[in-house]
């Protein structure tokens, strides 16, 4: 019973209350039923339509090189040949456990196009400056970096957990039927990671799709709103604006948008369960 009513309190009725939010607007003091005007708005709306660009360009890039990163780090940590896997592991999933605004400030030295490591590095092998966190394409790109950098450990935990509770029964009967190290992989361990890899992808969408702690550090949805994504939109409207009934209509596309994304990669995965 406590833990029920604490979900009804601070899950439950906010959850009710920004969908009936979103059916309103606000003049002043006066709050009054809209309907459908600010889903209507919202579809009519340039910067909502740019945002959510934004947020599924970021998806389509990071989500699979991510993922296929920490498939081939979780094959690394679970391979019998390679040493001291304690410390490798802690530091490949330090980096979801840090302070982001640190990790913001590290990389923000590391990406000024002026005095930034890289590029000084990349001056080196005859590579002019890249404005990094200055062109929209770039800007991109750098949030996709820090992401991956973030989260490819925490992905490659959940993945070798998957891999370590393969039973080593069908490694052997596979070694005896003349299977080499790379048919193993393709047939016995992508198909019984398959369960996991399919929920480190809807983990990880939903997570893009949520994305707001990485633009709002490094570029503040710049420049020219091409790091803005829907969530740092649906903040701008809600704590800038005070827009808090469209920022509800907002949040339930994001909703929709998470459960249509999930409802797909189930039916791509053929997982009939």
């Amino acid at each position: 019973m406590p833990a029920l009513i604490f979900f009804l309190l601070f899950t439950g009725y906010p959850i009710v209350y920004s969908f009936i939010l979103s059916l309103q607007q606000s003049e002043g003091n006066v709050t009054t039923f809209a309907g459908l005007d600010n889903y209507i708005r919202l579809f009519q709306d340039p910067i909502f339509y740019e945002s959510l660009s934004n947020t599924l360009i970021i998806l389509v890039l990071q989500v699979p090189i991510m993922l296929f990163f920490a498939l081939i780090l979780a094959v690394l940590m679970n391979s019998t040949m390679l040493k001291a896997k304690g410390f490798f592991r802690v530091a490949y999933f330090s980096p979801a456990v840090a302070s982001l605004v640190s990790a913001a400030v590290i990389f923000l030295l590391l990406l000024n196009p002026d005095y930034g490591l890289i590029n000084y590095l990349l001056s080196f092998i005859g590579i002019d400056k890249i404005g990094w966190l200055n062109h929209p394409v770039w800007a991109k790109i750098s949030i996709v970096l820090v992401m991956i950098w973030r989260w490819t450990g925490y992905n490659m935990v959940i993945l070798l957990a998957g891999m370590q509770n393969i039973s080593n029964d069908l490694y052997e009967a596979a070694r005896i039927d003349g299977a080499g190290k790379v048919r193993q992989f393709f047939s016995i361990t992508i198909p019984q990671l398959k369960p996991v890899i399919l929920f480190t992808a809807i983990v990880s969408t939903i997570g893009t799709l949520q994305l707001f702690d990485e633009p709002y550090n490094l570029t503040g949805g710049g420049p020219v709103n091409a790091t803005t994504t829907i969530t740092m939109y649906l903040y701008q409207n809600a704590f800038e604006y005070f827009d808090f009934e469209y920022a509800s209509a907002i949040a339930y596309v994001v909703v929709v948008l998470i459960a249509l994304l999930s409802f797909i990669q189930f039916k791509l995965a053929g997982d009939d369960e």
